[in-house]
């Protein structure tokens, strides 16, 4: 049993650090759900303040994951719209098979949300699309390294904890 929580443990890793760029997919709370199964083993001491720590620290990041690129917008003068187009931008740019869509996608689809708000005023669509961007940025990147730490903690268990596996 130990065994397929570790593996679906694994998988709820590798899905969490995609999910860290995908909007879809909550990322941080999959990754935290594997070290979760983890510790739910029997060869992985169980350790609470670890977990509760370390849900404190997903919870807080999937609040900020919603308020900084609003913040981000608001701070560069955008709209709801301009996260919106973010959001939309980010999935045609996943699918679009251009070099770096995912990077470009979620800047052109901020800027038309904000073209589509107002489309008088294009500097403030620029304005406000590269504060959305420069938003969506920080939050993902801090999405992704507490992903990438929770794998290492994962492994590091794994590693720490080899022998009990098999005993």
């Amino acid at each position: 049993m130990d065994s397929v929580l570790v593996i679906i443990g694994f998988v709820c890793m590798i899905v969490g650090i995609l999910g860290s760029f995908l909007p879809a997919l909550p990322g941080p709370g999959l990754s935290w759900l594997g070290l979760l199964l983890l510790y739910l083993t029997q060869a992985v001491p169980n350790n609470y303040w670890v977990l509760g720590i370390t849900f404190f620290i997903t919870a807080l990041i999937l609040i900020l994951d919603y308020v900084i690129p609003a913040k981000g917008t608001q701070y560069f003068g955008g709209s709801k719209y301009g996260i919106w187009g973010t959001n939309i931008g980010l999935i045609v740019g996943l699918l679009a098979p251009i070099p770096f869509g995912f990077i470009i996608g979620p800047f052109v689809g901020a800027f038309l949300g904000e073209l589509y708000y107002n489309s008088q005023d294009h500097n403030r669509a620029l304005k406000a699309a590269t504060g959305s961007f420069i938003g969506f940025l920080a939050s993902t990147f801090m999405k992704f390294v507490l992903c990438m730490a929770f794998l290492g903690m994962f492994i590091y268990l794994i590693w720490q904890n080899w022998n009990n596996f098999f005993h």
